[in-house]
């Protein structure tokens, strides 16, 4: 049984008595194990005794998407479709906007479920999709643990306003899904798609993309990819996470941010498993949860509350204010977005940074706050650093264009954080970071040479 908090009725259309199927239009949750969506679709079409199809709208001009992002993706439906057919789901892919596919979809269904994304693009589809539909359109939460209305009913201040109240929610919504079952198999089902997921390359292919970011040669995704890391991380390196995660060389990080962004896993899937791992330090357990389940439910906080939460004015007052009055300080050194792209800085140590995010789409988490702090510095005003920052962020990270990715490149600017002294040119009184601290605190010389070798 799906918890009722996690539920919300988009339109005022009954279910149809003359549907064909229950659809399940999947967007925003791209996998078939423990996504309430998924399983919520199972149980309303057993009890409507009808089989549950499963249609995916897959666009080109996904905003500020490019091939890189859409092979990780491709690969995640590739699995997707194998673990549907396994549960006798038969999963739909056509080409098309996801808003306009699912309303396609839906004309001869008697219910539609979707999941649920917090951007305001995705606000969008499912509008779209509640007005076009004619029949019920139900959205289920799978991508927190704790329901973001649930968690606040406003935009929180930072971790430490939020934390205590996911924490009391914790008991109710940090428990199992069963998987259910299909009573009435849709394999068989006369409706085709045009998209074939079963090979990824040849749909990569066939679609017209942004192709001037290469394809990432270290991460492979899909479902089975982020249980492989969700393991390997849980066996190797979640004893010592709480010193250890933070020293960039080591990499001793989940690596799990792109699977999170394209929901591949779920963020309960991964608390369950850690905090089901025995032996293991409380310490290690806390940091590591720390970081999945309050600062990223955090991110979802602030992008639903905020209606700009990828434009400079999301920034609050006391930020802009102090990066105003230093906006016209003397900055030492000036680049433009193509030098930084092409990681043509004087400083190695943020060199070692972009090109690890180059060449695969990640950054160590640490080193992605001092990268996003350089350009801060670098920028001619606050407002160019914010957008050349964005512009790289959603360019290059297979996580870029998120929730959490969104709210990171904000925290650089002053959100979710407080005022820092003593007063720093161009900084104000924005937390400050420099190459001497990662000296100070890392073998930094360590993660140049790994990065060099990529």
């Amino acid at each position: 049984m799906i918890a009722e908090t996690r539920l919300r009725r988009l339109n005022d259309h009954p279910i149809s008595a003359d549907g064909k199927y229950v659809l399940y239009w999947m967007q925003a949750s791209q996998r078939t194990r423990y996504n309430h969506a998924l399983e919520y679709a199972i149980e309303q079409a057993n009890t409507a005794n009808l089989p549950l199809l499963v249609g995916f709208g897959l666009m080109d001009d996904y905003p500020e998407a490019n091939a890189r992002h859409y092979a990780f993706m491709l690969d995640g439906l590739r699995d997707v479709e194998v673990g549907l057919k396994q549960r006798g789901i038969r999963f739909i892919v056509r080409h098309g906007n996801p808003g306009a596919v699912a309303v396609g979809m839906a004309k001869e269904a008697s219910l539609v479920v979707c999941d649920r994304g917090y951007l305001r693009h995705q606000k969008a589809w499912r509008d779209h999709v509640a007005d076009g539909a004619p029949c019920r359109v139900m959205e289920v939460e799978s991508e927190v643990i704790v329901p973001v209305e649930e968690a606040s009913i406003k935009q929180e201040f930072g971790a430490r306003t939020i934390r205590p109240r996911l924490h009391r929610k914790w008991p109710e919504y940090l428990v199992e899904l069963p998987e259910g079952k299909l009573k009435h198999p849709s394999l068989r089902l006369k409706i085709t798609g045009d998209v074939d997921v079963s090979s990824p390359e040849k749909a990569l292919a066939g679609m017209k993309l942004d192709r001037s970011v290469s394809v990432s040669r270290y991460f492979t995704g899909g479902q089975t990819a982020a249980q492989a890391k969700l393991s390997d991380f849980i066996n190797h390196k979640l004893r010592g996470y709480d010193e250890e995660r933070n020293e960039p060389a080591k990499g001793h990080t989940s690596t799990l941010a792109a699977y999170l962004h394209f929901g591949q896993i779920s963020p309960l899937d991964i608390v369950l498993a850690v905090q089901a791992t025995p032996h293991i330090p409380a310490a290690d357990c806390d940091a590591f949860v720390e970081e999945l389940a309050i600062r990223r439910e955090l991110a979802m906080n602030f992008v639903h509350y905020s209606p700009n939460y990828d434009r400079y004015d999301c920034l609050p007052a006391w930020a802009r204010k102090t990066l105003s009055e230093h906006r016209l300080d003397q900055r030492a050194t000036v680049y433009d977005v193509k030098q930084l792209e092409a990681a043509a800085t004087y400083d190695p140590y943020w060199n070692a940074a972009q090109r690890e995010m180059n060449v695969t789409g990640f950054m160590h988490n640490y080193m992605r706050m001092y990268w996003g702090k350089k350009v801060l510095e670098w920028g001619r005003s606050p407002e160019e650093s914010f957008e050349m920052l964005s512009h790289l962020n959603n360019k290059l990270f297979l996580c870029g264009r998120d929730p959490n990715s969104f709210t990171s490149v904000a925290w650089i600017f002053g959100l979710h954080d407080r005022a820092w002294g003593p007063e720093r040119p161009v900084f104000g009184k924005i937390r400050y970071m420099n190459a001497a601290g990662l000296k100070r605190k890392f073998d930094i010389e360590a993660y140049v040479k790994k990065t060099a070798q990529m």
